[in-house]
Order: C-alpha cells, then sequence, then structure tokens
C-alpha cells in the first residue's frame, strides 16, 4: 500500500486518489513547511471524497492535547491518526476508542509495548524526524511486524528505491520529500513514474 504525506493541494490529492493511493497525509505541525489548517484539510479531503475510488485519510500530529488531536480528526474526516512526539498510553487508547487507527512514530523500542496500531518508520536529520528525505532503518520493518504492528516505511523513499522498499514487506510505503519541487509542493510530474514503478512491481 502507498501512502502520500504532506498534502495541501486539491488537485494533487485528487490525482493521486485516482491513481490508487491508499492514504493521504495531512501534517498539523507549525514548524514544518508541509503544515495545514484543519480549515484547508478539510477542503481537500471533501474534494477528494467527491470522486472515487476513496484513499483512507491520515492526519499527523506533534505533541498537543489528545483532545485537541481528535477535535481536528473529527472536523477533518479523518481515518487514522498518527501521532508523533511523547504521547502517552491513554492518548492511544483515545485515538483507538474514536474508531480510528492509531500510529506511532518508532522510537526504536519494543513495538510491543505499546497499543498502537501501526508504527512509523521514519528517517531523521539531527533533531528533525520526518520530511527530511534520510532513509531510515528498513530492517525494523521485521521487528514491527514480528510485534503484531503494522509497518509504516518512510524515510527518502522515492522511485529509484522503491521496489526494494517494497521488498522488505512493509505494510506501508510512506512517500512525502521526493514528490516536490520545493518543501510543501508536490508534483504531478514527480508522482505519475512513481505510480507507473508501483504499478510494475506490485
Amino acid at each position: 500500500m502507498l501512502k502520500i504525506c504532506g498534502i495541501a493541494d486539491p488537485v494533487f490529492a485528487c490525482v493521486a486518489a485516482e491513481g490508487g493511493v491508499d492514504y493521504l497525509g495531512f501534517i498539523f505541525a507549525s514548524k514544518s513547511p508541509r503544515c495545514v489548517t484543519p480549515e484547508r484539510a478539510a477542503e481537500i479531503v471533501s474534494a477528494v471524497r467527491g470522486g472515487r475510488p476513496i484513499p483512507r485519510m491520515v492526519g499527523v500530529f506533534t505533541l498537543r492535547p489528545v483532545a485537541d488531536v481528535l477535535r481536528v480528526a473529527d472536523e477533518v474526516g479523518f481515518d487514522v491518526v498518527q501521532l508523533h512526539g511523547k504521547f502517552s498510553p491513554e492518548d492511544v487508547a483515545a485515538v483507538k476508542a474514536s474508531g480510528r487507527e492509531a500510529w506511532l512514530l518508532d522510537d526504536g523500542g519494543d513495538p510491543g509495548a505499546t497499543a498502537a496500531d501501526g508504527i512509523l518508520i521514519d528517517g531523521v536529520k539531527g533533531n528533525l524526524v520526518g520530511g527530511t528525505g534520510e532513509r531510515s532503518d528498513w530492517a525494523r520493518v521485521g521487528v514491527v511486524q514480528a510485534a503484531g504492528k503494522k509497518a509504516i516505511l518512510a524515510g527518502g523513499l522515492s522511485v529509484e528505491n522503491i521496489a526494494d522498499a517494497y521488498a522488505t514487506g512493509a505494510d506501508v510505503l510512506d512517500v512525502n520529500s521526493s514528490l516536490e519541487t520545493s518543501p510543501g509542493v508536490k508534483s504531478l510530474d514527480l508522482l505519475a513514474p512513481l505510480l507507473r514503478k508501483l504499478n510494475e512491481i506490485m
């Protein structure tokens, strides 16, 4: 399955959906060039859901009260909540109790210690995690899956290495910065060859 994160443009989102992308991710982190407001995210989700097929929608949140996370998730209509930061087990439980999948950023520890449904394996650059184009530790895919969790593999995925990433057996391949002409600006010209490559190998 394919997830494209950092969605900020309705035209790109609709073309991605029509191309068979399984998940669209929306980032709510003020320091990210891909940050969107709940209102903008809701507009894009509404545009995508006006057609077929419909990907699952993912809200990506940095540390904030889980009540705020769920308020935005309700407002936009997210199917999955992806949490980055030191969210508590109670926060994860609250997300799951809302009827959504809960994904957590991999911290390198035991993925079986959390009740989250999925673990995001992402690249790190300095103090930044995600959207950096840095390759992650692909060996973590097997560790996450052995713990009974969905493995979401991110970090520097592109058309050049997507076949190798697919071969890891990850449940979801998460692509972001390689589809951009500048931080936060996705390109349909970059999306097309990625989708063609995935159609060849899947």
